[in-house]
């Protein structure tokens, strides 16, 4: 072999190699996963106390790989729905990129239960267990028990995220305040606005593949109604935390990313188009980013926690 056809070869394997990590990534929602793991984050901020920062990096690696793994049994257990849905269709394990086969799972499992114990560790046994429900209840409450049976599927599934944050501020004291749960709150209640949303865009394909999404059973228009309702109170919600010490800072952020998904979720109302529900379904992320963001540096920066 010469020189030339050697390093091509290399060039090769390291391209494959990246591809392969690229599917993972995509089957394991790893960008869903780092959001999951920033509210962890975020319950640390909140919650007064102080935890090693080497702790506080073991805790959101296992959050992350816990929603990593969780993501990765949802896309393993839904291969035959995902065939179904345009949105879906080209996810590895649907299009052959990485096989369909049960090694996976028992993959997912041991890193899931290897992130668990590296949270108790780390931690404290109380925040494990939240790491773990947060990963239970989108791989099994939401994809297997409720998403195929029922509308309210995105509304309990939405406990995942409340975990997340519960975990967070556990892993600093275990004796949860007040401000942690409604954290936990607003997630619970930002599930369904940001996911409804999406379902409205989807419409066609969850029909296809027979999932009660809200707008395929109410259809779009009284579903945006109901994405604006829940959208309220989530903002009510998120203004909670004012009066429980965060500040100003948290005030703009809250105010700001509410205001904002609101005039968003109005203008789906109007006209629940493919279009203004994608905006919506972008704006309730900025909402949260904003959110979480502010009441990090508030609770930091200025004190607030």
């Amino acid at each position: 072999m010469s020189i030339s056809q050697s390093i091509s070869l290399q060039q090769s394997r390291r391209a494959g190699l990246w591809l392969w990590v690229r599917q993972l990534g995509n089957v394991c929602k790893l960008r869903i996963g780092s959001t999951i793991a920033f509210t962890a984050l975020a319950g640390v901020a909140v919650t007064p106390g102080e935890l090693a920062p080497w702790r506080v990096a073991v805790l959101g690696l296992a959050v992350l790989l816990a929603s990593a793994c969780a993501g990765g049994i949802n896309q393993y257990v839904e291969v035959e729905l995902d065939r179904r849905m345009g949105r879906t269709r080209r996810r590895p394990f649907v299009t052959g990129a990485l096989r369909h086969r049960p090694v996976w799972l028992f993959g997912f499992y041991a890193v899931l239960a290897a992130a668990v114990l590296a949270a108790a560790v780390a931690t404290n046994l109380l925040a494990a267990l939240f790491v773990f429900l947060g990963a239970f209840f989108y791989a099994v409450v939401y994809t297997v028990w409720l998403k195929r049976r029922t509308w309210m599927n995105i509304v309990i599934g939405g406990l995942a995220g409340s975990f997340a944050v519960l975990a967070g501020a556990a892993a600093v004291a275990p004796q949860l305040g007040p401000l942690p749960w409604v954290f936990a709150a607003v997630l619970f209640l930002w599930t369904p606005s940001h996911f409804w949303s999406l379902a409205i865009a989807m419409h066609q394909d969850y029909v296809a593949a027979r999932v009660p999404m809200l707008p395929v059973v109410i259809g779009d228009r009284a579903a945006a109604w109901v994405i604006l309702t829940n959208s309220v109170l989530l903002v009510a919600v998120s203004l909670i935390p004012l009066t429980l010490g965060l500040g100003a800072v948290y005030l703009v952020g809250a105010l700001g990313g509410g205001l904002y998904l609101l005039y968003t979720n109005l203008r789906l109302v109007r006209a629940p188009s493919k279009s203004a529900a994608m905006i919506a379904f972008h704006a309730s992320l900025v909402q949260l980013t904003l959110v979480l963001s502010a009441a990090i540096l508030d609770a930091q920066l200025v004190g607030g926690g």
